[in-house]
């Protein structure tokens, strides 16, 4: 039995980020199939993917995904303007503002078979539980905020 894993006990194996040298910023992240309007789930399908790309084979399938973020904002207010204005919602807003479904599509693309939580603070504490626990062995961490994202994936080790 291992003992009680702490968020020091974490290593980064690989990262990636949202704007990188040579991104398009206006322009923004790649659009995503089934996603319209806000650039949150393109943002997190990128960097997930530039971080995923950069893990070291072999790569466990037992990743683990924390998304950290106050939500799709943009998202949440086209349908607060919606509904004020007594309009129909498009079906695809009630798919895409649950960060639970970019979640799910990375994990998916990329065949991911640890478990998926969100939070809206921290992630390093819920990745060292997840990998304490023994429910991933590593944990990919995709970090939200306006216009910027990182991914990290973090697993069991010692700083040296």
């Amino acid at each position: 039995m291992r003992p009680a894993l702490e968020v020091h006990d974490l290593v980064v194996l690989a990262e990636g980020y949202w704007p990188e040298p040579g991104d398009d910023i206006e322009a923004g992240p790649p659009s995503l199939p089934g996603f319209v309007l806000s650039t949150f789930n393109p943002l997190a399908a990128t960097v997930a993917d530039r971080c995923l790309k950069a893990l070291p084979e072999p790569r466990s399938k037992n990743i683990g995904i924390v998304l950290v973020s106050d939500g799709d904002r943009v998202s949440a207010e086209q349908v607060r303007r919606a509904v004020a204005d007594g309009k129909r919602i498009g079906p695809l807003f009630f798919f895409q503002s649950v960060p639970n479904s970019v979640a799910g599509l990375i994990a998916a693309k990329w065949d991911l078979r640890g478990p998926v939580v969100c939070v809206t603070d921290g992630g390093l504490d819920e990745a060292a539980l997840l990998i304490g626990d023994g429910d991933a062995d590593q944990v990919l961490i995709v970090d939200i905020e306006a216009e910027q994202a990182t991914a990290r994936i973090v697993s069991w080790g010692v700083r040296t």
